[in-house]
């Protein structure tokens, strides 16, 4: 079945709540969406106890109003409040048809959807792509149910991050295929900060120098359903450059499986990663990486889960513990 203009503009702006229609009407509509989540949390970090933890906060709002019969324009506002700061992380518009959707401005960028792992929190060290948004980024995304594929570029400024990735992917039945690139250069150039996935200390990219750093990597992902099991696996390369000297920071190779069950609204996820590669300063190092998890679906908009996590780490990780557990609980709207 062809896609609506309006599904292709929601799968550019890359989010995942369903949304509440707000207008509709004269070719335009408006529609309202949300997340809340807050967890019981104690990660992998030593030396901290367990805590409370806002994990998500987020509001937006996106439009569509059609020009043609095979033309809309389409926009997106939204905003993250996870901390007490408000911050603005998507403000773009573009054109939506049959063709596919074209967007520009700040958004998430089409690797920011990698990945195929069914943890929360305790699955360290899958394929993350260091940064995976921008202020002056374009998008295009094309997906006609079987085939798909996108691109995004980032366009730097004086001299700062520039990034390109891209997917293509294919369907047919339960199976779907489909692998991601990344290219960035000076990511972090103002070197006062570490890189972290996602936000969470535990989870250490790299500490990039005053140029910053070059990365380059892929991801190649495939998962299968069917019935009430799903079942993924992916590896994944990625190199890091000091952006002035040129020399490798670090390169790991990622390696995942995963599987799940669903029983009614419950749901059971089980998952392996393994990474083994070469980091500057401590040679060769590797870990593996266990989570277990379920989730409860208390309705179409309300989830509640628990996970825990065991990580056997070599050199990769030097303060963290070897277990971590997280219970929460998430609204959408």
């Amino acid at each position: 079945m062809k896609k609506t203009l309006l599904a292709l503009a929601v799968v550019a702006a890359g989010s995942a709540n369903a949304g509440i229609n707000l207008y509709d009407a004269n070719g335009v509509k408006v529609d309202l969406s949300g997340a809340v989540e807050v967890q019981l949390y104690d990660g992998y970090a030593k030396n901290e106890d367990t805590t409370i933890r806002l994990d998500d906060g987020d509001l937006s709002l996106n439009a569509s109003v059609a020009v043609s019969d095979s033309l809309s324009v389409v926009s997106g506002t939204a905003f993250k409040y996870e901390s007490k700061e408000v911050k603005n992380d998507e403000l773009w518009l573009g054109f939506a048809s049959d063709f596919g959707t074209l967007t520009f401005g700040r958004q998430l960028l089409v690797s920011d959807d990698s990945g195929i792992g069914k943890d929360y929190e305790m699955g360290l060290e899958q394929i993350s792509f260091a940064q995976t948004e921008g202020d002056r980024a374009i998008k295009y995304v094309y997906d006609n149910g079987t085939f798909y594929a996108a691109a995004s570029h980032n366009l730097g400024s004086d001299d700062k991050t520039e990034i390109t990735d891209g997917r293509l992917g294919f369907r047919t039945g339960g199976l779907d295929v489909r692998v991601y690139g990344y290219d960035a250069e000076r990511v972090g150039q103002k070197g006062d900060e570490t890189w972290y996935d996602d936000g969470d200390k535990t989870k250490p990219i790299v500490k990039p120098g005053k140029a910053g750093d070059d990365i380059r990597g892929y991801n190649l992902e495939a998962e299968y359903a069917f019935g009430a099991v799903n079942l993924a696996a992916s590896f994944g390369q990625m190199e890091y450059k000091a952006s002035d000297t040129k020399k490798v920071q670090k390169d790991l190779d990622l390696y995942e499986v995963n599987g799940s069950y669903t029983l009614d609204k419950t749901t059971f996820a089980l998952g392996y990663v393994h990474a083994n590669g070469h980091h500057d300063g401590k040679g060769k190092v590797q870990h593996d990486n266990v989570y277990a998890n379920v989730t409860q679906q208390l309705h179409s908009n309300v989830k509640a889960y628990a996970e825990v996590g065991y990580s056997d780490n070599d050199k990769v990780f030097d303060e963290i513990e070897e277990f971590g557990y997280v219970a929460g609980l998430e609204v959408k709207f």
